[in-house]
């Protein structure tokens, strides 16, 4: 039989409350009145329901050991969905480091739960000052336009929690994109700077997408000293050069959810930040 959708929601919430063992939802599973099924409703066995549930719950509890940071500038329109939706994933810890918004980002972020703290100017700061601020030993970054789906960190988290990579990249590229997503020059820079990468250290990225996830220890180990746009290069190019167990994985990407781009949505900001990443590729590879 299958169990009831408001029944198992019950049964999900007793176990992740420790008040019931999982063969006494199996037993449950049997109880009369629960066997009448939609026609053609597929049927699933008691014990699958409950390693299925089990499996819920180990995910839930393994993200808690993850601390997200967001870096953020003006992003009041978006930030309190975006942190809502990484509580919902079970997040350990939501960090916004803030650039010194004037639209309220700081306060909509504190409502929504997350921990704000006072980065100043800098993309690369504030990715910083979030990591030395978080309590747990996995850091993942995202940005805080919305556009990032928050329901893709399992995926993403889950080779760094099992022990079988330092650092985990998603490839936006490589994903579904929502139309207008993503620049076509957005799209040629990662991949110039994906098979430049090749070249020199052998590892090919495909995006230098903003959702990625390293170890507290890898991220020590790269000593990354960017404070402006070039961070995330700089941090794809020494985990390369440092033989870092990487993996890059395709994910679903979004339009922005509320504002305009700090760096796609005019030329000045697309111009600033193509400099400060160009001059960051040419300083990590030649020295």
């Amino acid at each position: 039989a299958v169990l009831h959708r408001p029944v198992q929601r019950a049964r999900l919430r007793e176990l992740h409350a420790g008040r019931r063992y999982a063969a006494d939802v199996a037993r449950d599973l049997e109880q009369p009145g629960l066997s009448r099924l939609p026609h053609g409703a597929r049927r699933r066995h008691p014990a699958q329901t409950v390693r299925g549930l089990r499996a819920a719950l180990e995910l839930v509890s393994v993200l808690r050991r993850v601390t997200m940071v967001i870096p953020a500038w003006n992003e009041a329109g978006s930030i309190g969905p975006l942190i809502a939706e990484l509580h919902q994933q079970g997040v350990g810890e939501v960090i916004v480091a803030d650039g010194g918004s004037t639209d309220g980002t700081q306060e909509v972020a504190r409502v929504a739960g997350a921990c704000v703290i006072d980065a100043g100017r800098g993309y690369g700061r504030a990715c910083a000052a979030g990591a030395a601020a978080a309590k747990h030993d996995v850091i993942a970054f995202m940005d805080g336009d919305g556009a990032d789906r928050p329901d893709q960190l399992p995926r993403l988290a889950a080779p760094i929690l099992d022990g079988t990579a330092d650092f985990t990249i998603a490839s936006r590229t490589r994903g579904e994109r929502d139309p207008g997503s993503m620049a076509w020059h957005q799209v040629l820079a990662g991949a110039m700077a994906g098979r430049l990468m090749g070249v020199l250290y052998g590892v090919r990225y495909t995006d230098m997408c903003a959702y990625r996830i390293i170890t507290r220890t890898a991220l020590d180990r790269l000593g990354l000293t960017e404070m402006t746009y070039g961070w995330n290069i700089e941090m794809q190019m020494k985990a390369a050069r440092a033989r870092l167990r990487i993996v890059e994985l395709p994910v679903p990407y979004r339009c922005r959810s509320a504002g305009e781009s700090k760096v796609a949505g005019s030329l000045r900001g697309t111009l600033r930040a193509g400099t400060k990443i160009v001059t960051t590729f040419a300083r990590v590879a030649t020295t």
